[in-house]
């Protein structure tokens, strides 16, 4: 049986990073092999005094060769990159797959750094807060402060970085909200601030030219905000504590590719839009929509190799449209929908095209087979507890969606479709 995909299943971060790394360092002849500036040998000092490698087996320290004796530490220290004697990349940690990291806590005089143009801290277990200092750095492109356990709350200074293309601080520790002044920033493309305990409602205005958001497995409270950046190829509010309509707020998002608001509290009907072909990920599940799966007004949309569409656990109602057919995983369970599935999705299911099909826990009346159609061995089909005894599409089924084969005639007879 295939497992569920993750609804929080993201674009690759590591490979985000790396393109970011190669767009914006500087090229290997622009390290001169000059005398480091006093003022930034200085900051390197507070910054190792701050730091420290965790211990781990076979491991080499990143520290090791930060030697300040050496003559020529912007060609010898490991994560630094110098221009003409000033700093202008900084990278903590090694960045291995076996790597525990660092430790310790980041030190304000990192913003004694002042041309300092990227400020990466690979995954370790570094705490305490954000320097508000970093605030100063007005050349500051790139900030990655990933995977670590950082706390309190995102510097209001952080505002005021004009150039900032990147800001990365998700999966750490921090709390309050998120301050209003980011989501502004003439420079953004990149803002993610996933797994941390921010709260509060989202910044109502957004008119930073955002090419990625990710705001998933927060605290985060009341409506979507009134409008987002036509520029969204990537957006994730999921896993918090949303509330209200979806509405309109989309309709502009022609280019967005990856949509996910699972897992929230929002409600109303489940807007017209949302279905079309840019979109590869649509992931609604486990809110309070309703309303009904649009029907298809003209050419169907053609779906990608790895497209999801999950709306399960929702108050969807009414006759299932052909319109998302040829989804590789669709889950469609937990809802009211009713009549026979159309022969679009029978046919997605047979030739392989649907991989993932979870039908379970609805009042659909028909799923028809032609007589000898063999399912493949690749996909996963579920429709236990419908309005029908399935003649397929049991064995696959997840134990959620439990043993009955059918529901009661008595749910089905008073079952009503508005």
């Amino acid at each position: 049986m295939a497992a569920k995909p993750h609804a929080h299943s993201s674009l690759p971060l590591p490979l985000l990073l790396l393109f970011l790394l190669l767009n914006l360092t500087p090229p290997s002849h622009q390290q001169q092999n000059q005398k480091i500036s006093t003022v930034d040998l200085h900051a390197l000092t507070a910054i190792k005094n701050s730091l420290t490698d965790v211990p781990f087996r076979g491991a080499t320290a990143f520290f090791s060769t930060w030697d300040f004796a050496a003559p020529d530490p912007c060609s010898t220290f490991s994560g630094v990159t110098c221009t003409s004697g000033r700093v202008t990349t900084l990278t903590l940690g090694a960045g291995l797959s076996d790597s525990p990291g660092l430790a310790g806590s980041l030190p304000p005089s990192l913003a004694d750094l002042t041309e300092l143009t990227q400020l990466i801290l690979f995954p370790g277990i570094v705490t305490g807060p954000i320097p508000f200092q970093l605030g100063q750095l007005a050349n500051l492109r790139v900030i990655s402060l990933t995977n670590n356990r950082l706390t309190g709350p995102i510097p209001q200074t952080l505002s005021l970085l004009s150039n900032l293309h990147t800001l990365d601080l998700s999966y750490n520790r921090l709390t309050g909200s998120i301050p209003s002044g980011l989501t502004r920033l003439p420079a953004l493309k990149v803002l993610i601030l996933a797994s941390n305990s921010l709260s509060g409602e989202l910044p109502h205005n957004v008119s930073s030219q955002l090419l990625h958001l990710d705001l998933k497995r927060n605290k985060l409270t009341g409506p979507l905000p009134p409008s987002l950046p036509t520029t969204l190829r990537y957006l994730s509010f999921s896993e918090n504590e949303m509330s209200g309509p979806i509405g309109s707020l989309f309709d502009s998002l022609a280019d967005v590719v990856h949509l996910d608001l699972g897992m929230n509290r929002l409600s109303g009907p489940l807007p017209q839009t949302l279905f079309r072909t840019t979109l590869q990920s649509l992931l609604l599940q486990r809110n309070n929509l309703s309303g009904w799966v649009p029907p298809v007004e003209s050419q169907p949309p053609s779906y990608g190799e790895g497209s999801i569409v999950d709306l399960s656990h929702n108050s969807i109602t009414g006759e299932l449209s052909p319109i998302l057919a040829g989804v590789e995983s669709l889950f469609l369970n937990n809802n009211r929908l009713i009549g026979n599935v159309p022969r679009e999705y029978v046919k997605s299911v047979y030739v392989g095209t649907t991989r993932t099909l979870y039908l379970q826990h609805n009042y659909i009346s028909g799923f028809h087979v032609e007589p000898g159609s063999m399912l493949p061995d690749t996909v996963s089909l579920c429709l236990s507890y419908n309005c029908m005894v399935p003649q397929v599409g049991m064995e696959a089924c997840p134990a959620s969606a439990g043993t009955e084969l059918s529901r009661p005639a008595s749910q089905c007879s008073v079952f009503t479709y508005g």
